[in-house]
């Protein structure tokens, strides 16, 4: 796919966006490419979603980093974080964590390095407490509720590619119908609330990310298998979060708009207006250079295009 002025607009000549990029995108196809609200911390009361009482949350542990300007790991810590899991059966299921509500500034500063101009302008947006996928939608998970595996790299602990919005949008219908819960996409908004968990650098962990931190592309450098990794691969972020950056790009349920302007800043989808032919990508992948896994960056892609770069989390209110 060659980006075009609808999918990624930017008006900045010098952005080093390279024409083996550009080939990348294009050329990937050939191989089938692109809360309950104010609810309980963990040993508190029962939570409500949608009517359907949930599990009481548990305490899931993590490590967090934080790195230097030269992206070097200079602090680890350890955290928790309020989840439950939702059973898909024979043992398996899918964790869901307890994103705080708060306000944060979403988009990203002019003076941000490798920035679109699709990225403002910044402005803050107030969400309130939902529950997110720790993990990109796994192979195994995927297979337990839909019963196929439509991934180029076939692995249980792998994430789930090759589907489209609307696969996405089916998975979230099939697992509230066998769960009683309102699964769905993440807002744009959500998705990059909980990706930046009140940081405010291009990536959760700092200004710069390294092979040790995410995978993505770097031009020929080879320090990835240039595929999927394992969903436990890499640090979580502060809301115990993994994958936020790279990996997959991650399906949202908003509708493509040009910038920020006239967005929602109550953390809901963006659905009026825009391009009806395109929905949201964030995250980047594998496959993309590195600025592309910032949290601020945005892609376009038709719903219905099935890629081996393209993944997503659920979300529930």
């Amino acid at each position: 796919m060659h980006p075009s002025p609808i999918l990624n607009p930017h008006k900045k000549p010098s952005h080093p966006l390279t024409r083996r990029h550009f080939l990348k995108l294009g050329g990937l196809s050939s191989i089938g490419f692109l809360a309950a609200l104010g609810g309980p911390h963990f040993g508190g009361k029962i939570a409500q979603a949608q009517g359907q009482p949930l599990p009481q949350l548990s305490p899931l542990k993590f490590n967090t980093v934080t790195v230097n300007e030269r992206g070097e790991i200079i602090q680890k810590v350890c955290k928790e974080a309020p989840y439950f899991q939702e059973p898909l059966g024979k043992g398996l299921g899918v964790n869901l964590v307890q994103i705080p509500g708060g306000t944060f500034l979403m988009g990203s500063p002019p003076t941000e390095l490798e920035r679109y101009d699709s990225e403002g302008p910044e402005h803050f947006v107030t969400l309130p407490d939902f529950f997110l996928s720790q993990s990109s939608i796994t192979q195994a998970q995927w297979q337990a509720v839909m019963g196929t595996n439509p991934s180029t790299w076939q692995q249980d602990n792998l994430p789930v590619e090759n589907v489209s919005w609307h696969d996405a949008v089916e998975f979230c219908h099939r697992l509230a119908q066998k769960t009683g819960r309102g699964y769905r996409l993440p807002s744009e908004a959500e998705w990059e609330y909980a990706c930046r968990a009140k940081s405010t650098t291009p990536f959760y962990f700092g200004k710069k990310i390294t092979p040790d931190l995410g995978n993505y592309d770097e031009v020929l450098m080879g320090i990835h298998p240039h595929q999927t990794t394992p969903i436990d691969r890499f640090p979580a972020n502060g809301f115990g979060l993994v994958d936020m950056h790279g990996n997959l790009w991650e399906w949202c349920q908003d509708l493509w708009h040009d910038n920020y302007e006239g967005a929602p800043t109550d953390g809901s989808a963006w659905e009026l207006g825009g391009n009806p032919e395109f929905r949201m990508l964030r995250g980047g992948s594998w496959h993309d250079l590195p600025w592309y896994s910032r949290a601020a960056q945005r892609f376009g892609k038709e719903p219905d295009s099935r890629e081996a770069i393209a993944g997503f989390r659920i979300a529930l209110s």
